[in-house]
């Protein structure tokens, strides 16, 4: 009999059921045990049966033509760079179901509460040397085959993240009552940061990529969630990856990461130069700051998920340390500090 293991009473999604019935499962003494999912309307479950590796069954809310899964497509080119991900196992599309290698259950954030600091370098040393593998690769392969070059961080994109930050953070979960008039503010404001970071050389970028993003299976980085990959800033993923909501990193060690990168990249790194890069670093760390603010206050107070809240302190560190360092941020600041008191 196949159980949804820990919880006997809830029986399994029929599709899973279906699956498994198809796949000769149904009855062997397999066993299929829920994972918690990401933020996405995807649901995850481990399916093990006697003598042969779990996988992970990754269930879509509805059917779909695998051709055109945006996951399969992305899988396709970034086995080409290639980077670590993992392998689609099978699929079952009528079913809404996609069959994958699993990982397990360490991500990078997990792996860092365990890690000495030479094993915590060591380990961010590697993620952003994929990182650079997808920018500089990513560059080599461009085609409209693949999904992440019909898309890109630009304007209209950008103003809706940082809408989506007004709507969901200050108004749905802060209760700001904004006039017209600081509206109207916060969209100019908006528009000066925004029209810079679209302006901005694009590349490939995995778009979520942090610390949750990574597995450590094998003795090894895997890359996870790419499926809304797409073409944007070189800070982009840096900016995920160090100024991440779920993880402190210390100034020193950020700085040094900084300057892997650009070594990795093959920038001679000079003073202007670095200085520059950092500028652009910061800019685009506020803005998916702020951006990721959006996303937990919509979790908190639309979805009721309260998990999201205690990662809500540190993101707004890291946005209120680039508010105060550029001067150009003054009437930014000034217009989020009266409806949020951590960014005073």
């Amino acid at each position: 009999m196949t159980t949804l293991k820990g919880r006997p009473d809830t029986p399994l999604p029929d599709a899973v059921l279906a699956y498994l019935e198809r796949a000769g499962l149904a009855g062997t003494g397999a066993t299929v045990v829920p994972l918690s999912g990401d933020a996405s309307d995807r649901r995850y479950f481990r399916l093990r049966q006697p003598g042969h590796p779990s996988v992970v069954l990754a269930l879509h809310p509805g059917p779909f033509d695998v051709r055109a899964l945006p996951f399969v497509n992305v899988s396709e080119l970034l086995a080409q760079v290639p980077v670590p991900i993992p392998a689609i196992l099978d699929h079952a599309g009528d079913l809404g179901m996609l069959v994958q290698q699993d990982l397990g259950d360490v991500t990078l954030q997990a792996l860092l509460g365990a890690a000495s600091a030479d094993e915590h370098h060591a380990l961010y040393r590697q993620a952003v040397g994929f990182i650079v593998a997808l920018q500089q690769r990513g560059g080599e392969l461009a085609s409209d085959r693949y999904l992440p070059y019909r898309v890109a961080f630009d304007v209209d994109k950008l103003t809706w993240e940082m809408e989506f930050f007004v709507k969901h953070f200050c108004l749905a979960y802060r209760g700001a009552a904004l006039s017209d008039g600081e509206r109207a503010d916060l969209g100019a404001e908006w528009a000066l940061i925004v029209e810079e970071l679209a302006g901005e050389a694009r590349v490939l970028c995995h778009r979520d990529y942090h610390s949750r993003n990574l597995m450590w299976s094998d003795d090894q980085l895997y890359l996870i969630d790419f499926q809304d990959a797409r073409m944007g800033p070189d800070t982009y993923d840096l900016v995920s990856l160090l100024r991440d909501s779920y993880v402190d990193m210390a100034d020193d060690q950020l700085d040094a990461l900084i300057t892997h990168f650009l070594s990795l990249k093959g920038s001679s790194a000079v003073c202007h130069e670095a200085h520059e890069f950092r500028r652009r670093f910061d800019l685009m760390s506020l803005q998916r700051n702020l951006k990721a603010l959006g996303t937990f206050g919509y979790m908190t107070a639309t979805r009721q998920n309260p998990v999201y809240r205690q990662y809500i302190p540190r993101t707004l560190h890291y946005a209120h340390a680039n508010l105060v360092k550029y001067e150009r941020f003054a009437r930014l600041r000034a217009l989020l500090a009266p409806h949020i008191p951590e960014l005073q």
